[in-house]
């Protein structure tokens, strides 16, 4: 079963992807709950080809990566789950909450820590929120966060179907809930009990400084009623609020080369203190 997997891995979660990518692009053009303002052929063909150049230096960077991870930590017995002879169904079930809280934490130190949050803006700063919105990641971020699962993975000896089915969870998830798609009141409130859905993610795109740093959950989305992050809905309402980040809106920060240069930017000086300005402040209405 295990070389199956390793086998079908790139399948399995290309389709995923693709399929994922076509079908909210679909229910946007069907349903969209906004109105976007920018070009949607720069920001696909932009957001598209970060995410390409993302996942290629994340592969160069980390040859051993997902299932074929998994398996070289099982072969030599490392971890927790290994070292206690966890069951393999018993830590299945824990690795994929711990994998999502593990993100989480990330997360939050994106948004907290300055380096960090230089790399992870290039995803704030897009204008729109939609589908390709969620494949839009720096390449930095992307091997930070491969890095990141690894570790994980081997100190607590993640089994490989769980490793799988987590990878499987996060590439469905991702444009979803980044999709500027219409969903029903009652099952928008039905879904965002467990999972993160676009209604509650789209509040974290916002350019006002209070919503951006919550909802910082990308799974499952009691992380953030958890530890005090969860906003409910965003100050001016889904149609009416701004998305992005006040110092990045011009047409040329939505184009491929400049995303790439993004996080060398330097920050614009403001005031007497010489402090930075804040790149999160929402712009003047």
């Amino acid at each position: 079963m295990e070389s199956t997997l390793l086998a079908y891995q790139g399948t399995l979660l290309g389709c995923a992807l693709w399929l994922t990518l076509a079908a909210v692009a679909s229910w946007e053009w069907i349903a969209p709950r906004r109105e976007l303002t920018a070009s949607l052929r720069v920001r696909w063909v932009s957001n598209l080809g970060l995410w390409l150049i993302g996942d290629l230096a994340a592969r160069w960077v980390f040859p051993l990566f997902g299932v074929a991870w998994a398996l070289y930590v099982a072969e030599r017995g490392w971890g927790l789950f290994y070292l206690l002879s966890v069951p393999s169904w018993f830590a299945v079930v824990i690795s994929l909450p711990a994998l999502d809280l593990v993100r989480y934490g990330k997360h939050r130190l994106y948004h907290l820590l300055p380096p960090l949050w230089r790399v992870h803006r290039v995803h704030h700063a897009d204008v729109d929120c939609d589908v390709t919105a969620g494949v839009r990641f720096h390449p930095i971020e992307a091997i930070v966060d491969t890095a990141s699962i690894l570790v994980v993975v081997a100190a607590l000896g993640v089994p490989p179907v769980a490793v799988l089915s987590d990878q499987l969870l996060l590439v469905v998830s991702a444009p979803l809930t980044h999709g500027n798609v219409r969903i029903s009141a009652r099952w928008e409130s039905l879904l965002r009990v467990v999972f993160v859905t676009p209604e509650m993610h789209r509040v974290h795109h916002s350019a006002v400084a209070r919503e951006t740093d919550s909802n910082f959950s990308v799974l499952y989305s009691w992380w953030d009623r958890l530890f005090g992050t969860y906003v409910d809905q965003p100050r001016d309402g889904h149609e009416r609020m701004t998305i992005g980040l006040a110092r990045f809106r011009e047409r040329k920060h939505s184009l491929l080369p400049w995303l790439l240069i993004q996080p060398f930017l330097p920050e614009p000086v403001t005031g007497r203190s010489g402090r930075a300005a804040d790149s999160r402040r929402s712009p003047p209405s």
